[in-house]
């Protein structure tokens, strides 16, 4: 093996409000310690750790339940809502922000949590930063014949060489299991195809449509299978055009070229961190890497990271009180900024395609909150006219966050300094 290189300072994010992140580093820190010693590269690997104690009542305590030897391998950093706090101090102090400006850029919450974390790694000199979430697993399920084949990925050392051989802006891997929050809508006597399309296509982005979602539930019960030659690791591709699309984790940045990286946005408790990201990548060399994430979107597979691995998969229900609880919240980030998406997108048109959204969501809400028992899904059209009516508001944050994170990195010596 070749001599190692200088240092490479590797950080992995978590933006997280469950205690699964602890289960997560616990299970797969020695798996990185392998990728780390057959690169070529010498690598430092640092975690970010931003939680959030509100998202479901989690104790702070719970997030701090990492074996002892993690800390001993590796460099973990916790940002807890204290630390944003006398950041957002000391750079309103130094005036290189105002007190509303650092509201807008830092906090809790997709896009805020994933500034954050973007800003400390900054601050700490880090030459790459890998988001990952707190629901995936870095291994590979690949379908051959009627069974199914687990592959371990390594997800970390993979993007690093992309980065360095191929000098990418950012690298973004592929998901695998159930990538789509969405469970299974079963047409009946309550409610027909017209009403799951319908509602599909009210509340669907551009990573999301109702074929697609309907293909993989009748041929192999909503689950995405890997590609064997890409979880081999091999065939990645550059992602070219005006709009290019990336999703929030597996997800990683090169930090030592900042012109190239946009800050993340969305407006307040919506999705689309990922979506308005990709928005100002095009000017950016985005490179799709051939690594996996298994995505268990519905948390039923926390057995994965013992190893102990599902020889089938379950069809996920609507039905399931739990899954109605992660539906409903899916379903609310997403109308939240389905009007931003659609005005950043076209525009001239806007009008028009926001009302093709409503007309859609009032044929099928009826039918849909028909289904559960405990959501209120009629609320999304209250929630749909809400963020229609400020989506000029949330366009102009849009551009405002990206302007602070220019002033952030054309000060970014200064608050190493700090």
């Amino acid at each position: 093996m070749e001599n190692k290189q200088d240092k490479i300072k590797m950080g992995i994010g978590f933006v997280t409000g469950r205690s699964n992140v602890c289960t997560i580093i616990n299970s797969y820190y020695k798996n990185i310690l392998e990728q780390i010693k057959k690169t070529k590269y010498n690598v430092e690997v640092t975690f970010f750790i931003l939680y959030d104690t509100t998202y479901q009542g989690t104790k702070e305590e719970e997030f701090y339940k990492i074996k002892k030897d993690v800390f001993n391998e590796f460099k973990i950093i916790y940002i807890s809502p204290e630390d944003r706090e006398n950041e957002n101090k000391k750079l309103t102090e130094e005036k290189i922000l105002t007190n509303k400006e650092a509201e807008l850029f830092f906090g809790n919450g997709h896009a805020k949590g994933r500034n954050t974390i973007l800003y400390f790694a900054l601050k700490k000199g880090m030459d790459y930063l890998l988001f990952w979430d707190d629901d995936e697993y870095p291994v590979a399920c690949i379908k051959e014949n009627d069974n199914i084949v687990w592959k371990k990925q390594d997800n970390v050392i993979k993007h690093i060489e992309e980065m360095e051989e191929k000098n990418a802006d950012v690298t973004i891997g592929y998901h695998c299991g159930y990538i789509s929050p969405i469970p299974y809508l079963n047409v009946s006597d309550d409610i027909e195809e017209e009403n799951i399309q319908d509602f599909i296509e009210a509340i669907s982005n551009e990573l999301v449509s109702y074929k697609s979602i309907k293909e993989k539930f009748e041929k192999d019960r909503g689950v995405t299978y890997a590609d064997k030659t890409l979880a081999s690791g091999k065939c990645d591709f550059e992602i070219t055009g005006e709009n290019k699309f990336v999703a929030g984790s597996t997800l990683c940045l090169n930090l030592k070229h900042l012109d190239k990286i946009p800050a993340f946005y969305n407006p307040p408790q919506a999705r689309g961190e990922d979506t308005f990201f990709s928005m100002n990548l095009t000017n950016s060399k985005v490179i799709k890497v051939p690594v996996y994430h298994f995505h268990d979107g519905f948390l039923k597979y926390k057995c994965i990271m013992k190893e102990d691995y599902p020889k089938e998969f379950k069809l996920i229900k609507a039905s399931d009180k739990t899954i109605e609880k992660r539906f409903f919240k899916a379903c609310q980030g997403w109308i939240k900024y389905k009007p931003l998406l659609l005005y950043l997108l076209n525009r001239d048109n806007y009008d028009y395609e926001i009302r093709k959204v409503k007309v859609k969501l009032k044929r099928s809400i009826r039918r849909i909150d028909y289904l559960f028992d405990d959501s209120n899904f009629k609320r999304l059209t209250d929630d749909l006219e809400e963020y229609s009516s400020k989506v000029k508001e949330h366009y102009n944050d849009f551009i405002k966050v990206n302007e602070i994170w220019k002033e952030i990195k054309d000060n970014k010596e200064k608050i190493r300094s700090l």
